[in-house]
């Protein structure tokens, strides 16, 4: 596993955000700018995360297709094909993006998210996606979510089945998809389930914790690692069993100092299970 998270330096010296993200004890990142860059910038980029030995772990989309307005949507599916051609260009392990929502809120809830009719525009779209840019390195993939597909192991294999596209890949994060006290409790062999059913597609993993409130009826709140409820250790085992350099990355924390306090904490938890990071 070779561990990444945010890097906080700026990009105005690379050579100087490179050694901040060694400093930091990573050994995976992405990239600090977008589609905009040109072929120069990607060259040098890679480059640089060879000479440092870091692994360009995704690139980020982060729309939302799946719109109900048509010009939107267009323009939301170019912005996934010009992603997927940078992840492609500095061979990343992937492209990443949610698969969207039906509702006002790009990333939110609503009814549709899980009607047939969604699945298949699902399966329509990513076919697009891959078929327009080719990707010859890089796997597309969608981010699982709780309340649109991907939203377990089993519907995330469908999608895969249906699509039918070799260089589709599947982006695990368990958090997103412990969507009950039940699943919550028996995180440990939930952990195992999904690593287990998706191995043969993984190429790049979320990691954070998750903590179960008493009042009713369910809260269930993502937390820093280390600040929630979760065997992350059990976690860690079980990512342990993808490939050698399965980049897992750290996400959603708002400062330095939160992220190395979770990556001291997951890289200890690790180290208790036999199944330590890249150093």
């Amino acid at each position: 596993m070779r561990l990444g998270g945010q890097v906080f330096c700026s990009y105005d010296d690379p050579e100087l955000w490179a050694q901040d993200a060694v400093k930091a004890g990573y050994r995976a990142v992405n990239p600090p700018f977008g589609t905009e860059s040109d072929a120069d910038t990607r060259r040098a980029f890679v480059q640089l995360c060879e000479r440092h030995d870091l692994t360009i772990a995704e690139v980020g989309v982060w729309n939302n297709p799946l719109t109900d307005d048509q010009e939107a949507s267009a323009a939301a599916l170019d912005r996934c094909k010009a992603c997927l051609q940078l992840a492609d260009d500095l061979d990343a392990q992937c492209a990443v993006n949610i698969a969207g929502s039906r509702g006002e809120k790009w990333d939110g809830p609503n009814p549709a998210n899980f009607a047939v009719d969604t699945f298949e525009l699902i399966v329509d779209q990513v076919r697009e996606i891959l078929r327009t840019v080719k990707p010859k390195r890089t796997k597309y993939t969608l981010e699982t979510m709780p309340w649109v597909f991907p939203d377990s192991t089993e519907s995330y294999v469908e999608l895969i089945q249906a699509i039918d596209e070799p260089m589709f890949g599947a982006h695990l994060d368990i958090v997103n998809m412990i969507v009950s006290p039940r699943l919550f409790f028996d995180n440990a062999n939930f952990s195992r389930h999904c690593v287990e059913t998706l191995r043969p597609w993984l190429v790049g993993v979320h990691i954070k914790d998750m903590s179960l409130r008493s009042d009713l009826t369910v809260h269930l709140d993502e937390r820093v690692p280390g600040d929630g409820d979760l065997d992350l250790g059990a976690m860690l085992a079980a990512l342990a069993t993808l490939p050698i350099g399965t980049p897992v990355l750290l996400e959603h924390m708002h400062s330095e100092a939160d992220y190395a306090r979770a990556s001291q904490h997951v890289r200890s938890l690790a180290a208790q299970q036999g199944v330590p990071f890249e150093p």
